[in-house]
């Protein structure tokens, strides 16, 4: 059974919420397959791999800040010891290579980490003979596989999350805009994936130049396909730090009314948050994590660490509870996929989640809008894996 985050007020209970009863994982784990056997009764060897010493502008800060989550989630696992070691990466393949190794060679029964595809992607293979599970911190689903699962938010989650309650809502007809890019292709791929197993239908694709002059040469075909097709809504691709201010100005200038055409973004609008004053984001459909779970992690990072956490820093908490509630259960296959992979899930930083067979994950997102430029949920995130939008 899951455990629900009531949503707090004072430090105190947000502090005793997350050490009691917030990460507990459901039951079910699977038998024996592609992990190791471990003594539940004695420390779990784990290693954290960090992209510290990277040289990359902010590396070394994610780095601390994804070690000081691991330690929060340790602190607060009851009855379970966790050995954390940390490797650092560099944020390069080769090294990612070669202390996976050492840390399989030190004892590690499973790594978290590291941040980057191709280091973990790199981690993965280094550790495969070893039949040693990774659960990156990547979210790029073209790794996922194997031994290697990714645990950041994906599009394929977030576009199945929108679709489902577009049709809920009665929209029947979408157009994809999506950049040229490999992410725009990517998110565009998630969109039509959502749409093919959904009641709404796919009313076309409109793709455009990651430049100014090629979102402005984009917009007369959006309208076009729009008008065309009867779409009652866009889904886009643009983030907040690209295309998005522009086509939230662009598309009501050339007649694409928002009181008839709902604009859905597969990215966050809300970060940063002065895209809330944007006039053409108000009544935006957009996915974010739990509300209430995820501001009680950001007071308790920031009561112990006094900053605060790095976005998503939460990765290492999350895969940091999720081993230690199937460890708690006191069964020598508990980080072995088929235990990773329970369909029940686990409680995290942001709300339910759960890994699948395929390495990739699911998580329980809540669906937003702005109005009067605040952050208003439409559709509270569910609290199982048998709630809405699931």
């Amino acid at each position: 059974m899951f455990t629900v985050c009531k949503p707090v007020s004072k430090l105190a209970k947000v502090a005793a919420a997350l050490t009691t009863a917030a990460f507990l994982a459901a039951c079910e784990p699977g038998g024996f397959g592609g992990g190791p056997s471990i003594n539940t009764s004695a420390p779990v060897p784990v290693a954290l791999l960090v992209p510290s010493g990277s040289g990359q502008s902010g590396d070394a800060a994610l780095a601390q800040s994804l070690e000081n989550a691991a330690r929060l989630a340790m602190s607060d696992l009851p009855n379970v010891t966790i050995d954390l070691r940390v490797y650092d990466t560099a944020g390069n393949p080769n090294t990612a290579t070669a202390v996976a190794q050492q840390a399989v060679a030190d004892g590690a029964k499973i790594i978290i980490g590291p941040v980057y595809a191709q280091a973990a992607n790199a981690a993965g293979l280094a550790v495969l003979s070893n039949n040693v599970n990774v659960l990156s911190f990547s979210n790029n689903t073209s790794i996922a596989g194997g031994n290697v699962f990714v645990l950041g938010p994906t599009f394929d989650n977030t576009a199945n999350r929108l679709v489902s309650f577009a049709g809920r809502q009665g929209k029947a007809n979408t157009v994809i805009v999506h950049s040229n890019d490999a992410a725009g292709q990517q998110g565009q791929a998630a969109i039509a994936n959502a749409l093919a197993s959904s009641p709404v239908n796919n009313a076309g694709t409109v793709g455009y130049d990651r430049s100014q002059q090629g979102v402005i040469n984009s917009v007369p075909a959006i309208k076009a396909t729009i008008d065309s097709t009867g779409a009652d809504s866009v889904f886009l691709t643009a983030t907040t730090a690209g295309a998005l201010p522009l086509f939230s100005q662009l598309l009501p200038e050339a007649g694409v009314s928002q009181a008839t055409t709902q604009f859905i973004g597969l990215t966050r609008w809300d970060i940063p948050p002065q895209t809330l004053e944007l006039p053409g984001v108000q009544g935006g459909w957009f996915a974010l994590p739990d509300p209430s779970k995820a501001q009680a992690y950001r007071q308790r990072y920031n009561a112990t660490y006094g900053e605060a956490p790095h976005p998503i820093s939460g990765l290492a908490y999350d895969g940091i509870a999720a081993i230690g509630a199937l460890v708690s259960q006191g069964k020598s296959d508990a980080l072995t996929a088929a235990a990773l992979t329970q369909n029940a899930g686990f409680q995290g930083v942001g709300g339910i989640f759960r890994l699948r067979p395929n390495g990739t994950n699911e998580r329980g997102l809540a669906v937003a809008t702005i109005q009067n430029k605040q952050v208003v949920v439409i559709d509270p995130a569910p609290q199982s894996f048998s709630g809405a939008g699931f």
